[in-house]
């Protein structure tokens, strides 16, 4: 019989309980995995004397009381990565250094996206300087930025022969302009190696770095992603560092210095909201003229992380859909596997198609 074990993309091992993720609700889901492939379980692992202990992701979170981690539902199962795409893919990554939220969230979704040579580029390390309770990411005090990385991420997105690449970050509140610079640097090394290529960059919030976002978007993404990630009310406990209107006023700003840019942002489900919040937050995403929406279902990375309050069923996800489109975004993403990234290359043509669309019915 096979063994169900959750795979640890970034270590190469088994982690001992559902793996999450980051910014845009990025989180983990059952891994079906080959006996041929079974690696030890953290529980095993740690009686094994030739298995060194792994050091703690989370130091400011070991404290806390454990949260039971729910058996997830059957509508929350996907695939271990087995494509002979998906080891070229990961292969690559190594080679060039580079550091993919794929691995360090643990995503769900790393085995399709892999597959289809789709990686999500974590720049500035993987190490960030929040401590938000629902995400998988290292937490401590990130390195030196590595000056040679967007050249290296040029090279990567060349050589996938992407027509649609991701780049996102962790927080890096250590810095002066929070890595607006470094965002800047690696999209115009990606418009050098790949011309063809767009671009989609998901950022942290530059809270208090006065000039960041004028920076980035002097550099003309075509997708600025930044995610809301949950309801005001609930901001203290999932997301203390961060300020939702800030996050809000943020993607408006971007509209307003580039009205070309296509904006986008995201909520996790499933935290304790209510259905009136998750539509509240919807008009507040119009209000900035958001046009892109995702929702998906939050999955608890460790019994540290805060708890999933209930698994919200398909259906739901379908109504939430519907009453996007009602209110006026050009696209809407929402299933309980969806991810921030999750499908972008498909998503920005239709996007762009959708915007044309509009543009064609106003005229």
């Amino acid at each position: 019989m096979a063994t169900r074990i959750l795979v640890d993309h970034r270590a190469g091992g088994a982690q001992g309980g559902p793996q999450g993720g980051i910014q845009g609700g990025i989180q983990g889901a059952s891994l079906a995995a080959p006996a041929s492939e079974a690696v030890l379980p953290a529980h095993i692992a740690r009686i094994v004397p030739s298995a060194a202990p792994a050091p703690l992701r989370h130091p400011e979170k070991a404290n806390r009381p454990d949260n039971p981690i729910k058996r997830k539902p059957d509508w929350i199962r996907v695939k271990a990565p087995n494509h002979p795409i998906y080891h070229e893919t990961r292969n690559l990554m190594r080679e060039q250094k580079l550091v993919t939220v794929c691995e360090e969230a643990a995503c769900p979704n790393i085995g399709e996206c892999w597959s289809q040579r789709h990686a999500t580029m974590m720049i500035m390390g993987e190490i960030c300087t929040r401590a938000c309770s629902f995400c998988n990411i290292t937490t401590g005090m990130p390195k030196s930025l590595d000056a040679d990385e967007p050249r290296r991420v040029g090279e990567a997105v060349a050589a996938l022969g992407l027509r649609h690449v991701v780049i996102t970050s962790v927080d890096r509140d250590d810095l002066k302009d929070g890595g607006a610079q470094h965002f800047a640097q690696t999209i115009a090394a990606i418009r050098a190696a790949a011309p063809e290529t767009t671009i989609e960059i998901l950022t942290p919030d530059f809270l208090r770095k006065d000039g960041a976002l004028e920076v980035v978007v002097a550099a003309r993404p075509d997708v600025f992603n930044h995610n809301l990630e949950t309801v005001p009310r609930l901001y203290p406990t999932i997301r203390p560092g961060a300020r939702y209107f800030h996050s809000l006023r943020l993607l408006d700003e971007v509209k307003r210095l580039d009205p070309g840019i296509f904006t986008k942002s995201g909520v996790m489900v499933g935290l304790g909201e209510a259905r009136g919040e998750v539509l509240q937050v919807m008009d507040d995403m119009r209000s900035a003229e958001i046009d892109f929406l995702t929702i998906g279902q939050y999955l608890q990375p460790t019994v540290k992380h805060a708890a999933v309050d209930r698994f919200v069923e398909p259906v739901e996800f379908e109504d939430y859909a519907r009453l996007a489109r009602a209110k006026g975004f050009l696209l809407v993403s929402a299933t309980p596997l969806t991810r921030s990234s999750y499908h972008a290359d498909k998503d920005f043509a239709e996007l762009r198609a959708a915007r044309e669309a509009r543009l064609g019915r106003a005229a």
